[in-house]
């Protein structure tokens, strides 16, 4: 039994060193390209947000939340808004930002190296006034000449945006007192009377917007030609403020508002990750995707609503979904395949190749073990030839000692080890020791010589 485990289908040692090479090249081949080709998405990025308990930084919260389940760690800068998001990238201090439509011309982000990911949700205009008694009600922008308004902070989109919406109404921003707090230090300044007005550009459920909405002796401005500041000014939309939408029982605000409203969007470096883009509109779609007072379920997040060029990636989001591998596995996973699929299509197109060449790398190995030994018996030949040219009482000697040599040689071929599918040559290789052992014995003149008897 211990002589027979010897032999075997094939060889496992052999099969390893035959083909191991050429798996340890491969190996290599992956690790590079894993490691070159397409690097790996960073697992630490940069938001720009805006100022504190603003809409963007509530939402900057939350894109922090979800992407720390894909172990990507987000940093929240703060901002003013727009305008200092924009700087920020353009320096390279944030990866990826919210800004306003609007904030830019249509040509500055692609010389910039910026692209968006798409818009996020409305922000309309918000012109909060205080009522005056005995005053007229303020129905027209020319009305606010003279009058003391906060435009925005500095660094946010909204002080751009007021002048825009002054212009195309035939209004200089010198014409009024201007003042440019932060959006608290104004509202404060609004409800102690000493200014008469100030603009939001923000999404509804900022918490200044809902205290001022239900303020009594705080007026909202109505917009009542928003559709045509739509046609001057592209990058807004019309929405309405619909009435009791704030408080339904006390019937706030007690009808329709027409509001202008420019959209919120994600902007990025261009050279922002693939994957990381990916990820972000994916987190999008979760955070923005659902219905509020100003869009429908399934609106936002879209490629719609921005002046800046949207990324391929988040382009190809919005037109076929999440990527396919992403649907059905985690982030990290997808990825991965994802990147070395060019790598997976080169192997497989080497495996034909690869496939024939190990088989004979093998055999031959195997065969080799064989056929050193057929160049131990041709140097007894060559010994058995040169013998006729020595003096006759000197032939005896040398074909004994040839004799011995090649019962060394059968020792130790019936001790090799050789996978069955060898089997005829070995025996082949047997019984050609044989005929040369027959040969000696010939020369020799006596009987014929057993070999060696395993045992």
């Amino acid at each position: 039994m211990t002589r027979l485990k010897k032999f075997t289908s094939f060889s496992l040692r052999d099969l390893v060193a035959s083909a191991g090479p050429t798996i340890l090249g491969i190996a290599v081949v992956c690790i590079v390209a894993y490691l070159v080709v397409d690097p790996a998405p960073p697992r630490h990025v940069v938001l720009g947000t805006g100022q504190e308990n603003s809409a963007y930084d509530v939402f900057g919260k939350r894109y922090q939340e979800l992407l720390k389940k894909e172990r990507i760690a987000v940093a929240l800068q703060g901002s003013h808004g727009s305008r200092d998001n924009l700087k920020l990238l353009k320096e390279g201090k944030v990866d990826i930002a919210f800004m306003q439509s609007g904030t830019t011309d249509e040509a500055a982000p692609e010389r910039e190296g910026l692209v968006s990911l798409g818009s996020l949700f409305t922000e309309p205009v918000w012109l909060f006034l205080r009522a005056k008694e005995g005053a007229p009600a303020i129905t027209q922008l020319t009305q606010l000449r003279g009058l003391k308004i906060n435009i925005g902070a500095r660094g946010s989109g909204t002080p751009r945006l007021v002048r825009q919406i002054l212009e195309v109404n035939g209004v200089d921003r010198a014409e009024l007192q201007t003042t440019q707090l932060d959006n608290t230090p104004a509202t404060v300044e609004l409800l102690e009377g000493r200014i008469d007005g100030l603009v939001f550009a923000a999404a509804p459920d900022d918490p200044l917007i809902q205290m001022l909405l239900q303020t009594p002796g705080i007026v909202l401005f109505d917009f009542a030609q928003a559709e045509a500041y739509t046609r001057r000014l592209p990058f807004l939309t019309h929405v309405t403020l619909p009435r009791g939408i704030v408080d339904l029982g006390r019937d706030l605000p007690a009808r329709d508002y027409h509001l202008i409203a420019p959209t919120a969007t994600l902007v990025a470096r261009d050279d922002l990750h693939p994957a990381l883009v990916e990820l972000f509109v994916q987190a999008a779609a979760k955070i923005h995707g659902g219905a509020g007072w100003f869009q429908q379920q399934g609106q936002f997040p879209s490629a719609k609503y921005t002046e800046i060029r949207v990324a391929d990636e988040a382009a190809k989001y919005y037109k076929d979904g999440a990527p396919f591998l992403q649907r059905y596995m985690s982030f990290w996973l997808a990825n991965f395949l994802d990147r070395m699929w060019v790598l997976l299509l080169a192997l497989s197109a080497l495996i034909l190749p690869l496939s024939k060449i190990v088989p004979p790398l093998y055999v031959w190995r195997v065969r080799s073990r064989i056929y050193r030994w057929y160049g131990q018996l041709r140097t007894v030949e060559g010994a058995i030839e040169e013998a006729v040219e020595v003096p006759p009482e000197e032939r005896g000697a040398i074909y004994a000692a040839q004799l011995e040599r090649l019962n060394e040689i059968e020792d130790r071929v019936n001790h090799l080890s050789i996978p069955l599918s060898f089997a005829d040559d070995l025996y082949g290789l047997r019984s050609h020791v044989h005929f040369v052992r027959q040969r000696i014995v010939e020369l020799m003149g006596g009987a014929v010589i057993a070999g060696p008897v395993d045992t």
